[in-house]
């Protein structure tokens, strides 16, 4: 299992078009995965899932993952949201 903390910095946090990025990103990766807010854990390649959290700009996210990709996958996904999802 391999986590990291990061924080959500562009506009509209992780909603509609980030997450779907999000997710698409996510998806293309064989392990397990998740993100946690406020100790709220849910399936990160679920779109109402992550959407379930409510995530705004600024808020603090764990990514979780678990598996035979799990350090990439966090890492691509932290660099994704570091990124402001190129906007």
């Amino acid at each position: 299992m391999y986590i990291k903390e990061t924080v959500v910095n562009n506009q509209v946090g992780l909603h509609a078009r980030p997450a779907t990025f999000f997710i698409q990103k996510a998806n293309e990766f064989k392990s397990s995965i998740w993100i946690e807010k406020e100790e709220r854990r849910v399936n990160a390649k679920s779109l109402l899932g992550v959407l379930s959290l409510g995530i705004v700009k600024g808020s603090k996210i764990s990514i979780i993952a678990d598996g035979s990709d799990e350090k990439e996958a966090v890492n691509t996904l932290v660099e994704l949201i570091s990124s402001n999802f190129s906007e």
